[in-house]
């Protein structure tokens, strides 16, 4: 992986693929404003605001605690949703393209790699890192991006042309939780920060959800091939997949050191599928430079 390609600029970046739940970063700007400007106007009014809350407390310092308590308070949020909306601007683009080239290298082989999933592809930054790989080493393989939305595939397949991959790659409209492939198809499976939004209608935290996520790392190992790899980028459940992967006998499982995105918690994990039958427990290893 070259450093030319993981230092990608990001102007690049959102130029080719736009941004994805862009409401979330205006909200979290708008609000981080409106509490900038409450408090410029504690900052200058701050007499009045004071006078104010000496009508609500007798003591002259506790209303001079509680206006400039209420100052500091409106301060601190204007600052923690500008850097929320930091890192949302930053991990929607240059952390999603940077995590994509990481996971491609965490892929030792593709010359033997003929066909590669990409999970809930998006707008196609890991799909289209997958396909450049491809074309790097000369291979014939093309990579498979599946979405839950028709007109999101079509989306993906004109960032692919402007990539210039386009001949490596197919987009498919499917359900992550039947996936539409025989078993043992895929010499390599990925997918990034998309498994965690599996069976959010109960709600993240609750069994159904938690059975649903399950359920796409079970179709992942189910296509794989025996000897394939599997990548996940997710949030937050990475324990579970784990576990999971643990108890359908996966080979070398490692998870990578932890990376705040989204302003939650982020692991990366791969295994390989076993080219026969393991009996017990597969091994977990830590492996900081995954």
């Amino acid at each position: 992986m070259g450093k030319s390609n993981s230092s990608r600029d990001w102007t690049q970046i959102y130029a080719i693929y736009g941004m994805d739940q862009w409401q979330t970063l205006v909200f979290l700007l708008c609000h981080a404003v409106f509490f900038s400007s409450l408090s410029i106007i504690f900052l200058l009014y701050f007499g009045s605001i004071f006078h104010f809350f000496q009508t609500l407390f007798p003591s002259p310092g506790a209303a001079r605690f509680a206006a400039g308590f209420s100052g500091a308070v409106t301060s601190i949020s204007a600052v923690c949703l500008f850097f929320a909306a930091a890192n949302f601007l930053y991990s929607a683009g240059p952390l999603h393209y940077e995590m994509a080239q990481r996971m491609v290298g965490s892929v030792y082989d593709w010359s033997s790699v003929k066909l590669a999933l990409d999970i809930g592809c998006g707008r196609g930054i890991l799909l289209n890192s997958v396909a450049t790989q491809l074309k790097k080493t000369g291979s014939s393989g093309r990579v498979v991006g599946l979405d839950r939305s028709k007109r999101t595939t079509l989306s993906t397949l004109r960032t692919a042309n402007v990539e210039g991959v386009g001949e490596y790659v197919t987009c498919k409209e499917g359900d992550v939780r039947s996936l539409p492939f025989e078993d043992n198809y895929f010499d390599v499976v990925v997918s990034a920060v998309f498994v965690h939004t599996v069976g959010k209608e109960y709600g993240h935290r609750t069994v159904e959800a938690a059975a649903e996520r399950m359920r796409v790392v079970g179709e992942m190992v189910r296509v794989l091939k025996p000897g394939g790899v599997g990548v996940v980028w997710d949030l937050l459940h990475v324990p579970e997949y784990v576990r999971r992967l643990q108890e359908l006998k996966m080979e070398d499982i490692r998870v990578s050191e932890r990376v705040t995105a989204f302003m939650v918690s982020s692991h990366m994990v791969s295994f390989r599928k076993p080219s026969q039958h393991v009996v017990g427990p597969g091994e977990v290893r830590l492996d900081w430079r995954c």
